[in-house]
């Protein structure tokens, strides 16, 4: 059997690290691998409360539902997003498990085998697995803290012309990066011009340690501009609570209508359930209270995280403080590779993800990840001390 599946399943490498991290699910490991939020701030009474009102409306609330999602709580998302300045209806939005399944969707009904896209460079590793079981071919574009090299982006169109760009603008995993203005607007001045499509993926977007900061969404942006060249993607596992795994899609309503269809050949519709009691919290919790609650307390635990790493006297290593988000993406001194570092870290009882994942083509070996958001205050200095000691016997195995 094993030599019957498809070209896909057979190319797909294990990764290395994915099995050491399973190593790091243990009381023992104090983890900054996962990109998971505080599991202390989930709204738990509000939500159960939202499901005991929806029980409460009977039997029928437990029938199958419209694949593309509910319909008030598409309504619900509509409103909130123009807040950000994105104004689209519930019938140009799909509902979907996660916004993983939105990545996944628009690969399915948009790019045929051997279709190019373009990323940042690095980018979040399980986008391009998803990207890559169709048989794409993904070129990286040189980018930076500001975004995409506006030359390198306009070359690599010119010579690949690409179907899509995937792009993570605001707060990126995993390097927490914030694109510039200009860089937004010329991504998608070029794509309009040349007819490439963006997905725009902003799981992050609303977790901003100041509040009254303003970063532009791509969809927000194209629309002023006139044009329908960007798809929007975002989720609440980061805002709400992962377990619903509720996310959307929303945008151009042929393409839309095309990943409805997709999505009834997959799992018919997310959970109708799950749906309806989270249009009940929106309706009677405060969601953006609750926000500005977890941005103050993960940038509390970012700038200790950072203190607690100055403090390890690490000799080279380098990282831009994020404004937002939920990671901490640090450079080491170029002889280390964080894979050795990770051996090292898993004996002293810490994970993080190395670099490697996260890149396209050659990788930049001493790279890492760091998650602060779910890591208590209490366990943070534990957890960097180890970390500390893992990169020093690292060091001293290389020099």
């Amino acid at each position: 059997m094993d030599d019957q599946f498809t070209k896909q399943v057979m190319t797909h490498k294990t990764s290395a690290v994915g099995e050491l991290l399973k190593l790091a699910q243990t009381d023992e490991v104090i983890s900054f691998a996962g990109g998971l939020p505080a599991e202390e701030f989930f709204p738990v009474e509000a939500l159960k409360q939202a499901f005991e009102r929806v029980f409460r409306m009977g039997n029928k609330a437990l029938q199958y539902g419209l694949t593309e999602g509910y319909t008030p709580l598409r309504e619900q998302i509509s409103q909130r997003l123009m807040h950000r300045n994105i104004r689209v209806s519930s019938d140009e939005m799909l509902l979907t498990t996660g916004s993983q399944q939105a990545v996944d969707l628009v690969a399915k009904v948009y790019l045929e085998p051997g279709a190019v896209i373009l990323t940042e460079n690095p980018t979040y590793l399980v986008a391009l697995q998803a990207f890559r079981y169709y048989s794409v071919q993904i070129i990286p574009v040189l980018s930076d803290e500001k975004g995409m090299d506006p030359e390198d982006l306009a070359a690599k169109i010119e010579k690949y012309h690409p179907k899509l760009v995937y792009v993570i603008p605001t707060f990126a995993n995993p390097t927490g990066w914030i694109w510039d203005t200009s860089r937004r607007v010329n991504l998608i001045e070029e794509c309009d011009r040349n007819h490439v499509l963006i997905l725009e993926d902003d799981p992050y977007g609303e977790i901003k340690f100041a509040p009254n900061d303003y970063y532009p969404s791509m969809m927000s942006l194209a629309q002023q501009a006139g044009s329908d060249c960007v798809l929007y993607t975002s989720t609440f596992s980061k805002t709400v609570v992962p377990a619903l795994r509720i996310g959307w899609i929303c945008g151009n309503r042929t393409l839309i209508k095309a990943m409805i269809h997709a999505k009834q050949g997959a799992d018919l519709h997310s959970s109708s359930l799950d749906q309806q009691a989270l249009f009940q919290l929106l309706d009677h919790y405060d969601l953006n209270a609750h926000i500005l609650t977890i941005s103050a307390e993960y940038q509390r635990r970012m700038q200790l995280m950072i203190t607690l790493l100055h403090q390890q006297r690490l000799g080279q290593v380098n990282w831009t403080e994020p404004k937002g988000g939920m990671f901490l993406w640090l450079e080491l001194a170029e002889e280390l590779d964080t894979e050795m570092v990770l051996k090292h870290a898993l004996q002293e009882g810490v994970a993080f993800v190395p670099g490697h994942e996260f890149y396209v083509g050659s990788p930049q070996k001493n790279t890492l990840r760091l998650n602060f958001s779910h890591t208590s205050v209490e366990e943070m200095p534990a957890g960097v001390e180890r970390l500390g000691r893992a990169i020093h016997q690292s060091l001293s195995s290389v020099r």
